[in-house]
C-alpha cells in the first residue's frame, strides 16, 4: 500500500462531528472501507450518523453492537452504508467469517473498532481515529459537546494525492462555516512530507 495522508480537524461539539462526516460522504463511492477507532464515547456512531446523512440511507443509523452489522439501503441511488461493529470480534478469522467481501463492491463499509482486523479486505482504506480531550484538558471526557479531533488517514491507491487534497479542501469550508476548527490548517501530510495547508444516538457509547 502507498504511504498514507493525514488530515486532522477539531469538532466542538456532537453536531460538528456529523458535519464533518456529512462533508466526507460526498467524497465516498461504492467499495470504500472506513475503519473507525477511539476510545468509547469518541464519537463514532455519531460520526457514522453523519455518513448515513450525507449518503442518502435509510436509517436510523445507530451502534450495531448487538447484531454486528446492519445493511443500510441507499433511499437515492448511491451506495449502501454497511455498518459494523468489530468490538467483540476476536480477529481477521471472525471478521472473514462475516463475508463481508461480497457486500463491498456495492456499499461504503463502515468499521468501529476495525483497526487491525479488515484492512486487508481491500487494497485501500480510510482510517478516521476519533479522540476526546484529555481528562486534565476537558471538564467532562464523557460529554458529547467536549471537543472531538478527527484524524484521517488515507491509505492505497484509490485515496491518492487529488482525492486527499480535495476532501482536506472541503473539510476546511467546512470549519469555516461551522463549529469545526482545522488544527494547522488542516494538516496533510504524506510519507514523503507535509503537503501545502490549503489542500486541508448523541456523542455516546461508542
Amino acid at each position: 500500500m502507498s504511504a498514507g495522508h493525514e488530515i486532522v480537524v477539531s469538532t466542538g461539539t456532537a453536531q460538528g462531528t456529523r458535519r464533518a462526516a456529512l462533508a466526507l460522504a460526498g467524497h465516498l463511492r461504492r467499495g470504500d472501507l472506513l475503519v473507525l477507532d477511539g476510545p468509547l464515547g469518541a464519537g463514532k456512531t455519531t460520526f457514522t450518523q453523519g455518513l448515513g446523512e450525507g449518503l442518502g440511507v435509510r436509517g436510523p443509523v445507530a451502534s450495531p453492537t448487538f447484531v454486528i452489522a446492519r445493511v443500510h439501503p441507499s433511499l437515492v441511488g448511491g451506495p449502501q452504508l454497511v455498518h459494523v461493529d468489530a468490538y467483540r470480534l476476536a480477529g481477521a478469522f471472525d471478521i472473514d467469517d462475516l463475508d463481508l467481501e461480497t457486500e463491498m463492491d456495492d456499499a461504503v463499509t463502515v468499521v468501529e473498532w476495525g483497526r487491525d482486523r479488515v484492512e486487508h479486505l481491500v487494497d485501500s482504506h480510510l482510517r478516521v481515529v476519533l479522540q476526546r480531550p484529555d481528562e486534565g484538558d476537558a471538564e467532562d471526557p464523557e460529554n458529547p459537546e467536549e471537543p472531538r479531533t478527527l484524524t484521517l488517514t488515507a491509505t492505497g491507491p484509490r485515496w491518492d494525492e487529488a482525492a486527499v487534497a480535495a476532501l482536506a479542501q472541503e473539510l476546511a469550508a467546512v470549519a469555516a462555516d461551522a463549529d469545526l476548527q482545522a488544527r494547522a490548517g488542516t494538516d496533510v501530510r504524506s510519507g514523503a512530507g507535509a503537503a501545502p495547508a490549503d489542500r486541508d444516538r448523541t456523542e455516546e457509547e461508542s
